[in-house]
């Protein structure tokens, strides 16, 4: 099977190939060929093809030159607070891309899977919880309608014209190989702080929960939507459960030593945070998944793996 990987060498894309690349062959799509530091291990056994998602001509020549069997779209800007810094470019590389490749696909009459992956942002604040797939849509940032533009996108060109496409949303996930700034990934800036014996910064005495996955179980999940995903449908992949900050920082301390500093939560993060979060994952499960790594143990396995680095 050819799987195409865009974004294949960030952080969920680098695990996929670990798990693809052995029995399938695997392009993956870079816009930085110099900065291959996730995926070194795998030159030999994968495909790169440098080329921007904004650039349709570069990614459309890709498509068009592998005819893959399943497209995992993973490329874009995931930060937030960035997408206000530059919205117009948040709204190329966000929508913009999965509308280029939906269009290009139905184009070749191409028969691909195409997965897009997307994010629990587009929720917005939650009206209720647990959250799950029926739940009302609501984004406080520019980069969760842009997300949520995406989706919409996909299931528009399922309906429309039949093409073979599923959406995934994550929740918080965190693991080795992802960024540790607050902007990017919040769980794996804590537990860095953590590892460098540095004060833990927690908003607000850790009172409230996330619904937090580690990246070995973000994998299996993406996985199973793959093969076992019905077309047009939309999976939450989450732990299913909460994740209260204030026992966040308590198994940190534990494992590490360094201490909380409980900090109030900036007027940014006030205005656009979504507050308390956990999904209902049953959907997802349907289909065979199952969570297979609590939090704290993915935190004793990022730790291991920052100790590896130095």
């Amino acid at each position: 099977m050819k799987i195409m990987i865009t974004g294949g060498a960030g952080f969920i894309g680098s695990h996929l190939c670990d798990e693809f690349a052995t029995k399938n062959e695997v392009i993956v799509v870079t816009r930085n060929t110099t900065n291959l530091d996730r995926i070194l291990h795998l030159l030999n056994k994968i495909i790169v093809e440098k080329a921007d998602v904004t650039n349709y001509d570069e990614l459309g020549g890709i498509i068009e030159k592998h005819r893959p069997d399943v497209i995992i779209h993973l490329a874009g800007e995931t930060s937030h607070s960035k997408s206000f810094e530059n919205p117009l470019y948040d709204l190329d590389v966000n929508t913009k891309s999965t509308l280029y490749i939906l269009e290009k696909l139905k184009q070749l009459n191409l028969k691909c899977r195409f997965i897009l992956g997307s994010t629990f942002i587009v929720i917005g604040k939650p009206q209720g919880l647990p959250v799950n797939e029926q739940s009302i849509c609501n984004p406080t940032t520019i980069y969760g309608a842009n997300r949520l533009a995406s989706e919409v996108y996909c299931k528009i060109y399922h309906n429309v014209y039949d093409l073979d496409t599923i959406t995934f949303r994550i929740t918080n996930s965190f693991g080795p190989r992802e960024q540790y700034i607050p902007s990017k990934n919040a769980i794996n800036f804590l537990v860095h702080k953590a590892f460098k014996k540095e004060a833990i910064p927690i908003f607000d005495g850790g009172d409230f929960f996330k619904d937090v996955v580690y990246v070995s179980d973000v994998v299996s999940a993406i996985k199973t939507i793959m093969e076992e995903g019905k077309s047009g449908e939309l999976y939450w992949i989450s732990s299913g459960s909460k994740t209260w900050f204030y026992d966040l920082g308590s198994w940190l301390e534990e494992l590490t030593g360094a201490k909380v500093q409980y900090v109030e939560s900036p007027q940014y993060t006030k205005k656009t945070d979504v507050g308390n979060f956990v999904v209902d994952n049953s959907k997802l499960r349907s289909l065979g998944w199952n969570i297979q790594t609590s939090v704290k143990d993915g935190i004793k396995k990022t730790l291991e793996y920052f100790e590896n680095l130095n």
